[in-house]
Order: structure tokens, then sequence, then C-alpha cells
């Protein structure tokens, strides 16, 4: 099972906007460096393409990826069945941990937005970092 990261970007602090970035820097410890999240278990968020673009699909309107606030955008691997492994990503190793739930944020970018992410996985999923490492785009998901 192989991935590709399309994109990456980071929250540096808490509501606001979202930053496109080259590089990922993770640590067990922190997570995404230079995130706001202080999660020990959700410290990293991936987001599949063709699961974002049937939510805007079902929702009407293109948006703009960064606007589900994760950290990842992939293609090429389906992210329910990573729960549960570990994979590495670039020069990291994660732990998929489950489902994101997506939350009222979501209908405050889009209205309806959130329920369009609840279903089929849509929304993405998180993991905590095992090893440390860098996440560049391009980098294959193994």
């Amino acid at each position: 099972m192989r991935g590709h990261v399309l994109a990456l970007a980071l929250r540096p602090a808490k509501s606001a906007p979202m930053q496109l970035c080259h590089e990922l820097a993770l640590t067990p410890e922190n997570g995404v460096i230079g995130d706001h999240g202080t999660s020990l278990r959700r410290q990293v968020t991936l987001l599949d393409k063709a699961a974002w673009d049937l939510a805007c699909q079902e929702v009407e309107t293109e948006l703009p990826w960064i606007t589900r606030r994760a950290n990842i955008l992939v293609t090429g691997i389906e992210l329910q069945e990573l729960v549960g492994r570990r994979v590495q990503i670039g020069t990291a190793i994660v732990e998929v941990i489950g489902e994101v739930d997506p939350c009222h944020v979501m209908d405050a970018a889009q209205s309806g937005l959130r329920s369009a992410l609840e279903s089929d996985w849509r929304g993405g999923v998180y993991a905590k970092v095992i090893e440390q490492g860098k996440i560049q785009l391009n980098d294959v998901i193994v």
C-alpha cells in the first residue's frame, strides 16, 4: 500500500489560518513542530484529496483543502485501512489512531461541510508520532 504527499500545512496558533509549507518536522514529544496542537494521540492529521473533493461536491463549492485544517493532503492510499498501523511518511513514522470527527468549525467555513465530511472517512485520520523525521512534498507513504 503506497500513497503520496500532495501538500503540507500547519496551524501556528489555535484558530489561526493554516500555513502551507514545503516540509513538516515531527517528533514524538511535540507532534508537528510549529503546530499549536498539544495532544499526544492526535499529533498529525491526514486528509485524502479524493475524499475532500467529494465533500466539496456535496456542498456544491470548491474549497481549499486547508479549510479542513489537516496537516497532510495525500492521494493513492485508503486512510481507514491504516488505522492501527504504523506507516512511514518521508523519514517519520506515525501510528494511525482513528478517524477525525469534523467539528463546528467546518460549518463556520461552509454550511453543510461538517455533515459532508462525516460520511466515508472524508474528514481524514489522526496519528501519533512514533519516530521523529521530516515530511516533504511528494514523499511516499508506506
